[in-house]
């Protein structure tokens, strides 16, 4: 999508709070012995509250108002009876839509006891998505956030899943423009535009290249080969003065 007039941006920045604050009450909420069925609940009570609907079940039909992957998982897990331990790596990503407009985000937890590789990439994981996110301009290249990401990851020694992209957004969940790579991507030409809405969201990994289903369900990725891995991830409109986050619970 891309923005023409306040009253789009409105409502975007509507729902991208509301995302947000569904976040952040399921990330206060991550604690040993709760399931991440029960974790789901939290986040659609918040969603609905608002007047806004989960995204994974309106477009997809979703088995869960949120995806939940822990460990192994790296995306599109779905809300069930597991239960969460301590120490567990979990990636929470809410996707909504209130009045027609849609937005994403997505953080990764780590429980106590953290080991110390983890800790570091949940650090880390923020902040590569923050070396795409300050990619953003008017007249950038698209390539340049993958880039960007792709530097960082390399310098600190972490690799990048490569199926798994980022994606235009706004009057749908997944529009154009479509799969923006957030690893270095030489057949990526497209320009940045002002008003252009889209997600970054790098998977961060200490090893994994890949996410693949396992064949138990239709939904969940791997990591593969299997390493910790972590996502990040906001939605952004392309404005004169560099990128607005729409995902903040602020």
């Amino acid at each position: 999508m891309t923005i023409t007039n306040e009253a789009e941006l409105a409502g975007l920045k509507e729902i991208g709070r509301i995302c947000a604050l569904a976040l952040e009450a399921m990330g206060k909420a991550l604690e040993p012995g709760i399931t991440t069925a029960e974790l789901d609940e939290i986040g659609r009570r918040v969603l609905e509250q608002a007047g806004a609907r989960s995204a994974p079940e309106l477009c997809y039909d979703f088995p869960g108002a949120t995806c939940i992957s822990v460990n192994e998982e790296v995306a599109h897990g779905i809300p069930g009876a597991r239960g969460i331990t301590a120490g567990d790596l979990v990636n929470i990503d809410v996707s909504a839509e209130k009045n027609g407009y849609f937005a994403d985000t997505g953080a990764s937890f780590a429980l106590p006891p953290v080991a110390k590789r983890v800790d570091r990439l949940c650090r880390d994981g923020r902040r590569a998505m923050w070396a795409g996110i300050r990619q953003v301009a008017p007249g950038r290249p698209l390539a340049g956030i993958g880039e960007a990401i792709g530097a960082f990851a390399a310098k600190n020694g972490y690799t990048l899943v490569r199926n798994l992209a980022s994606h235009g957004i706004g009057r749908s969940l997944h529009e154009e423009p479509t799969e923006i790579s957030t690893w270095p991507d030489r057949s990526e030409r497209r320009t940045m535009t002002e008003g252009l809405v889209f997600t970054v969201e790098p998977f961060l990994s200490c090893g994994a290249r890949m996410a693949e289903d396992d064949g138990e369900d239709p939904w969940t990725l791997y990591s593969e080969p299997r390493a910790p891995t972590v996502q990040y991830e906001h939605t952004v409109v392309v404005t004169r003065n560099g990128p607005l986050i729409l995902t903040l619970p602020g």
